[in-house]
């Protein structure tokens, strides 16, 4: 399936195409894929279709052309009218920014500059591939704002706390091999193979059991604020529905018979 995003009102801007059990999802916004209100709903519409569709496994999240990933929040809006506070939907900015119950994985492939608005988005997806010539970075600072889309409470969460103060208080730019070093993108490849690494990086995905990824994806988000004896706890005893789910599925069942008839198992999701 290729086409656009369905939902109230037109979302031209943003893309999508279904690869096997894989949602592209593509920001076509020239000349540098900013983000408005409407963009912010289009983004959400195709993610909660890749929510509730029990065919699609995993989405991607990319930027159209090479020179942008994202610029992030459209300053021409803004100057415009567009409020600063405005609602950007159920996701939060960009659809996915406040999305916590998708239970899907989400990988960014970051073709381009990351920029403000963009980095949040990146930071809120699961796995990042990022082109060689990518940068990134949260400039709100210079603008008189903060990144509150997510960038000052997660990015202090996946890196050393000064490194994200200065990226946080000076809008300083990074390059995609400063972001792998920090563990912020899980492969950096050359700027034409970011969506087939992308791909490739989601059928590997695919080809695991459904309930058991998003089991994991439940309990890492669950137990992301505590210590492990507090995390097993929680495990053991917390509302944790997905994971409930796998263990008493017959996908379970299923992957220990396959791997001893020495074959691969057939998934269900049940």
């Amino acid at each position: 399936m290729a086409g656009r995003a369905d939902g109230p009102g037109s979302y031209s801007a943003v893309r999508t195409e279904v690869i096997g059990q894989t949602m592209v999802i593509t920001i076509d916004r020239p000349p540098a894929n900013a983000i408005d209100v409407m963009t912010s709903r289009g983004l959400y519409a195709a993610l909660d279709h890749l929510r509730i569709d029990p065919q699609l496994r995993v989405g991607i999240v990319t930027g159209a052309g090479d020179r942008f990933f994202c610029a992030g929040w459209d300053l021409k809006a803004a100057a415009a009218g567009e409020a600063i506070d405005a609602d950007h939907g159920p996701g939060g900015f960009a659809g996915l920014t406040e999305f916590f119950d998708l239970g899907k994985p989400v990988i960014a492939a970051v073709n381009g500059l990351a920029y403000g608005g963009g980095l949040e988005l990146m930071l809120a997806a699961d796995l990042v591939v990022g082109a060689e010539h990518a940068k990134f970075a949260l400039t709100e600072v210079t603008l008189g704002l903060i990144a509150d889309a997510g960038g000052v409470l997660r990015l202090p969460a996946r890196v050393p706390r000064a490194i994200a103060l200065e990226y946080l208080l000076t809008g300083r730019p990074f390059t995609a091999a400063e972001a792998f070093r920090l563990g912020l993108v899980n492969r950096v490849v050359p700027g034409a193979g970011v969506r087939s690494a992308a791909l490739e990086l989601a059928s590997a995905i695919c080809a695991a059991a459904p309930l058991a990824v998003a089991a994991v994806l439940e309990i890492v988000r669950a137990t992301a604020a505590a210590d492990i004896q507090r995390g097993f706890e929680i495990l053991r005893t917390g509302d944790l529905p997905a994971y409930r789910a796998m263990l008493e599925s017959a996908d379970a069942r299923e992957g220990a018979r396959a791997f001893t008839e020495g074959r691969k198992p057939v998934w269900r999701g049940q």
